[in-house]
């Protein structure tokens, strides 16, 4: 990357002060190219879900997965959960999505219950795991709650199989006017759902399989405590990535953690951070860490920067240590920050491997926490950040009252917050499908047919407030 003219600005700066310049491109198509991360993690598409409680859970972890990305499950959730976690995932099918499944006997209460935990919005009703029915919202909109789901389900099924090309599946669907079907396997038992749009995008994604041919997943492990133990259980239970993961990555208690990591020579790489500086790199490359995890306080759910004046404007820190990164042949991940497409594009011109998003995916289906719905009418889940008293109160559960009541006292982050689902893109699958297109685009513009050469390639200016302000839609007339 190199800045327009040549001209390095004397001050840092943030996604939402810089630009980038066409230049002239050989790339004819947005389908060219190639978006998989040169880091080992074996990502298809540029995308990391962040290690927070609200957002990383089974649900998105195979969601991602399935369209390339990766998710890592946070270091407070108990490692025998974290290993049922990543057996979950690495069990689940590489273009079917996983179904609500129900009795007949179960009642219109309790698909209403379970329909808002996967974007597709069915449940099937089985027997002896076979499918014998679809329920739908629409099916259940102005019907008792206490109705048995064999009064109200559609019995006329189309059933796809299991092996069904998605090309096929897609124009099955479409011929049948149908949105969604069950998927059943030689002997006709339910192996998942599919819709007309997940079967088109299993045309357009490549999954992020590990050398089995299953979903990966990547886990976190703190700093405290037993570090290589827990490493351990993570990497026996089948972990694709480790993270190691404070706050304030560059401080001794990170560094020997990580060499302790590395001491297990473990065949999966090796993640650390936070960071902002070439110094923070430097010492965790030494330490033994593959990928540098870069950003302090750029995130939605963070106020370290108000609380401490710590941190950094994110697109300088990314670029500084994706430079010093590259002199040790080594990888960042840019964590935080990021609001729209365009600020993934930007990271990535930065020179980032991956993307780190945790807020923006809070507000989806496949997040872990219930759908609300707001006073007006609008559905929401709660986040927060993982230095909020709310996630120090979950982390320290074991420890003693006054412990627990000290540490209470010295939280950073917001403790609840209300993300919204997006109407039009409430999926985590919706939004990736918006950021994936935005740097394809990216990617043509600067003439890159990879993320490696679009880092080589893009051509970076710096914007006043109102020249970012112009490039925003107007979804209303201005007069």
């Amino acid at each position: 990357m190199r800045f327009l003219n040549d001209v390095q600005p004397a001050y840092d700066l943030t996604y939402d002060d810089v630009f980038m310049v066409p230049s002239r491109s050989a790339v004819g198509s947005r389908q060219a190219v190639d978006l998989r991360a040169p880091d080992g993690t074996g990502t298809t598409i540029p995308l990391v879900v962040a290690n927070m409680t609200a957002i990383a859970g089974r649900r998105m972890a195979e969601t991602v997965a399935r369209r390339g990305g990766l998710v890592v499950i946070p270091q407070d959730i108990p490692l025998d959960v974290v290993a049922d976690v990543i057996a979950y995932v690495k069990a689940r099918h590489l273009v079917l999505d996983t179904p609500i499944t129900l009795a007949p006997s179960q009642t219109v209460a309790d698909a209403l219950a379970l329909l808002p935990k996967r974007a597709h919005g069915a449940g099937v009703v089985v027997e002896d795991g076979r499918p014998v029915g679809v329920v739908t919202e629409s099916d259940l909109t102005g019907v008792d709650r206490f109705t048995q789901l064999s009064q109200v389900m559609s019995t006329d099924l189309l059933l796809l199989d299991a092996a069904i090309d998605p090309r096929e599946a897609f124009n099955r669907l479409e011929d049948a006017h149908r949105k969604l079907a069950p998927a059943v396997d030689a002997d006709g038992r339910l192996a998942g759902i599919l819709t007309r749009t997940a079967a088109l995008r299993a045309t357009l994604y490549e999954p992020a399989v590990d050398d089995q041919g299953r979903l990966r997943i990547a886990a976190a492990v703190g700093i405290n405590g037993d570090v290589a133990g827990k490493a351990k259980q993570l990497l026996d239970a089948g972990a694709d990535t480790l993270v190691v993961d404070t706050a304030h990555g560059h401080q001794e208690s990170m560094l020997s953690a990580v060499r302790a990591v590395r001491g297990l020579d473990p065949r999966v790489p090796i993640v650390a951070g936070n960071v902002v500086s070439a110094d923070g790199v430097r010492d965790l490359v030494a330490a033994g860490a593959d990928i540098i995890k870069v950003g302090v306080g750029p995130g939605a759910m963070c106020t370290t920067r108000m609380m401490t004046g710590v941190g950094r404007p994110q697109f300088s820190a990314v670029l500084e240590c994706a430079a010093e990164a590259r002199r040790h042949g080594r990888h960042v991940w840019a964590d935080g920050g990021v609001r729209h497409p365009r600020d993934v594009a930007m990271a990535l011109a930065a020179g980032a491997s991956n993307v780190m998003i945790g807020s923006w995916f809070a507000g989806t289906y496949e997040s872990p926490g219930d759908l609300q719905q707001s006073a007006d009418g609008r559905l929401y889940k709660e986040s927060f950040g993982m230095a909020s008293a709310r996630a120090v109160r979950n982390r320290t559960s074991e420890e003693s009252a006054y412990d627990r009541a000290r540490k209470a006292l010295f939280e950073e982050g917001i403790s609840t917050s209300r993300m919204f689902l997006d109407p039009v893109r409430p999926g985590v699958e919706d939004l990736i499908d918006s950021i994936v297109a935005g740097v394809r685009s990216s990617c043509t513009y600067a003439g890159a047919g990879s993320l490696a050469e679009f880092a080589d390639r893009a051509v970076v200016g710096v914007q006043s407030a109102a020249g970012y302000a112009e490039g925003k839609p107007l979804h209303a007339s201005w007069q």
